[in-house]
């Protein structure tokens, strides 16, 4: 619950940042785009984190293992959610942004997401299995 209530100060803070923002912005194509991806994504993302409950932590690790909501199709929401954020917001502040997001924190969360899975599938086998046919990364 601590964790949840941390995360939502961090949307909230996150949305009173950009809007105090907005109306000093010079609104390009890339910006808009940038803006519309971060719009979709992060309450996808916050929501991610908030079905994960007390099964989010920072290693991996195999509490339980969470199929409902987001996670009843995307394995990984909060990497796709969180991903398609820093891509947006990127877009947003600089044409080169997208670049580094593809080259540096999409590999790493790629690793992350195969570590996760190897502990859920070491964890809950078979159960794991049928889950992962099911879903998309």
């Amino acid at each position: 619950m601590r964790a949840n209530l941390l995360t939502l100060a961090v949307a909230v803070s996150m949305i009173a940042l950009l809007l105090g923002y907005a109306p000093e912005v010079v609104w390009t194509t890339t910006k808009v785009i940038g803006a519309v991806i971060c719009g979709i994504s992060f309450p996808l993302f916050v929501l991610a984190r908030w079905q994960l409950g007390s099964s989010f932590s920072v290693r991996a690790k195999a509490g339980r293992l969470v199929t409902t909501g987001l996670y009843s199709r995307i394995r990984n929401p909060i990497y796709l959610f969180g991903g398609l954020f820093t891509v947006g917001l990127s877009l947003f502040v600089s044409v080169w942004g997208p670049l580094v997001v593809a080259l540096v924190i999409v590999p790493l969360q790629i690793v992350r997401a195969r570590r996760e899975e190897r502990v859920l599938a070491g964890a809950f086998g078979e159960e794991y299995a049928r889950y992962k046919s099911r879903t998309w990364f």
